[in-house]
């Protein structure tokens, strides 16, 4: 199966931009004739395999390594580094000039960064005296698209870097991201953004515009009609909550990275003692675009329906006489078997985790969490984790649901689970909780909570949601609609202004502007929920929103968005872009640092 997802059903032409991105690759690599030694940042694997497959590589005369501190081993004289700005990785690349050199071997070396270079990564290898024997460019990979409707800017800590760090310049990525976007289809009505990062991209993002504008009369009616921006920290409920979808919990337990999980052959039955296979998932697989939006519980009724089904067809073609016709539908329907083992295999495997009482117990607790009604309950619960030693991660995902919802926690509460936790895991990590006290994820209470009116106004917990035929977003955590889903939902049918008041109780400040040239043309000037004639695009087309979420999404947010899409009366498709898809697992991390 492709690892390379099929983009042709994509509601605007992704497969354009992918095409776009590997052109440009395989022109530097024409650029430099021969035999070459292409060396990649680790963190950047997984998105060129979304681009470009590793035979035509091989075409173009290249051999792959990925960058450590390790010596490159190759005959080749020619070695071409492509790499993010990260600093050190070019302690790394300098130590590989310093050894070849060391060993008298005569190399080329071509340095291109991803998506632009930067001065302190340069300075770095001035200060080694390597820069001077670096041919240096530029790979501008600032978008990746990962299915027919989710884009990545491959932004791994854009959240932290800009909560704990100070560090601003992924908005800046952001903002050049969706510019390029712009080039493409048409300079962007409307834009609406929540939360300070947010609000700052649209700022950029209109600035660009000013000094490299897209022209909007050639361009015809733009493509996109609307842009929401979000910031993470607007709604961090949602992704510390477990995602009860089956491509959410695939995330949890399994992650999904760029599109693909890795898992021991056995769990796929396949005999390879120790081999671990990479499983691809996205939209080109029909079976899992049917079921990975669906709730997990749903996930196994309808594979198991699909084995009866096949069963019911395999008897009756060896009891009965068939036709023609009838053995070549039967053959048809056995082309899909390989993706229904696939699944069955799957699902099986998930089963032994969302069975266990420890997952449960905890789904319980968060419930209790996100309906602030026992406060004690939820102490004494996270308090007892912690004196169990139950893995680090797990217990600052649960204080951060419980921190965030409650406005932080008493001096006192919080003062003692900060000394408990430091003396259960140890001191080095008195680092993590500066950073997430720092981020504003666990913190002293300084003022009363305002989580209980906005999960009134905005009907966060429905109580009896029907995960089988869901008629709410409220399914993909059976019985949680998740905020940052509701805010579009509120977006896209009225604007900010019908949730003017719950906007101000949220992080950040909100904005909402009408970008120039339309101002005066009435079709831009509303996004109404019913279909009018101005939401279509000439062709018929549904018009477009475009959702971006800095700091991460959740693949729980992302079938709640299409769910919303497939919505009766619904008059707009929705694509997601996002820094990078995440968990609550996986965000959490970004915060842990060790002291030493």
């Amino acid at each position: 199966m492709a690892q390379i997802p099929n983009l042709g059903n994509a509601p605007i032409n992704l497969t354009s931009i992918r095409d776009q991105s590997q052109k440009e690759l395989i022109t530097i690599l024409k650029n430099i004739r021969g035999k070459k030694c292409l060396v990649i940042d680790p963190n950047l694997g997984g998105s060129l395999s979304l681009i470009v497959q590793t035979s035509l590589l091989r075409e173009h005369g290249v051999e792959l390594r990925h960058l450590n501190a390790d010596p490159i081993q190759t005959e080749c004289t020619k070695i071409v580094y492509l790499v993010r700005t990260r600093l050190d990785l070019m302690k790394f690349i300098c130590s590989h000039a310093h050894n070849d050199a060391s060993k008298g071997l005569q190399r080329e070396y071509f340095l291109y960064f991803v998506p632009r270079r930067a001065v302190a990564c340069e300075k770095i290898l001035e200060e080694e005296k390597v820069h001077h024997l670096m041919t240096i460019g530029e790979y501008p990979l600032y978008l990746l698209p990962l299915d027919e409707d989710i884009l990545s800017f491959e932004l791994d800590n854009a959240f932290k870097e800009c909560a704990v760090d100070g560090d601003m310049s992924s908005l800046w990525y952001i903002a050049k991201a969706i510019h390029k976007l712009e080039f493409s289809f048409g300079l962007i009505p409307n834009v609406r953004a929540k939360g300070k990062a947010s609000v700052r991209v649209a700022d950029i993002l209109n600035r660009m515009q000013a000094e490299e504008p897209v022209n909007s009369s050639e361009m015809g009616v733009p493509e996109i009609n609307t842009l929401i921006l979000l910031d993470r920290e607007v709604d961090m409920v949602t992704p510390m909550c477990s995602q009860l979808t089956y491509e959410g919990l695939l995330d949890e337990f399994l992650r999904v990275n760029n599109g693909a999980v890795e898992l021991d052959s056995s769990i796929m039955g396949v005999q390879q003692e120790g081999k671990k296979i990479k499983v691809p998932l996205n939209s080109s697989d029909k079976l899992f675009k049917e079921i990975r939006d669906l709730n997990f519980e749903v996930v196994v009724q309808v594979l198991r329906q699909k084995a009866t089904s096949m069963k019911q067809d395999y008897t009756e073609m060896t009891t009965t006489n068939q036709t023609v016709s009838e053995l070549k539908d039967f053959v048809k329907k056995l082309n899909s078997l390989p993706e229904i083992t696939r699944h069955i295999n799957l699902a099986q495997h998930l089963s032994t985790f969302t069975s266990k009482p420890s997952f449960l117990g905890r789904l319980d607790m968060e419930q209790t969490i996100v309906e602030a009604q026992s406060y004690d309950i939820c102490f004494e619960y996270i308090e007892e984790m912690i004196h169990k030693q139950e893995p680090l991660v797990n217990v600052l995902r649960l204080l951060i649901l419980f921190s965030v919802t409650n406005a932080g926690l008493p001096k006192k509460n919080f003062d003692y689970l900060r000394r408990e936790l430091l003396h259960s895991y140890g001191f080095e990590h008195m680092a993590t909780l500066n950073n997430l006290e720092k981020a504003g994820l666990i913190r002293k209470q300084e003022s009363k909570s305002n989580w209980l009116t906005i999960k009134r106004a905005l009907q966060l917990v429905v109580d009896d949601t029907d995960t089988a035929n869901p008629n709410d977003i409220s399914y993909v955590f059976s019985g949680y609609a998740p905020l940052s889903i509701r805010l579009v939902q509120h977006a896209v049918r009225s604007g900010w202004r019908s949730v003017e008041e719950i906007l101000k109780l949220l992080p950040g400040p909100h904005s909402e502007t009408k970008r120039s040239g339309f101002a005066s043309s009435p079709s831009f000037n509303t996004l109404p929920g019913a279909v009018s004639n101005m939401d279509k695009v000439g062709d018929g087309r549904r018009s477009l929103v475009l959702v971006v979420f800095i700091g991460g999404v959740t693949f729980a947010e992302i079938s709640a968005l299409r769910f919303l899409s497939a919505q009766e009366g619904m008059a707009y498709d929705l694509i997601v872009g996002t820094t990078k898809i995440i968990n609550g697992h996986t965000v959490t991390e970004t915060f842990v640092e060790n002291l030493g």
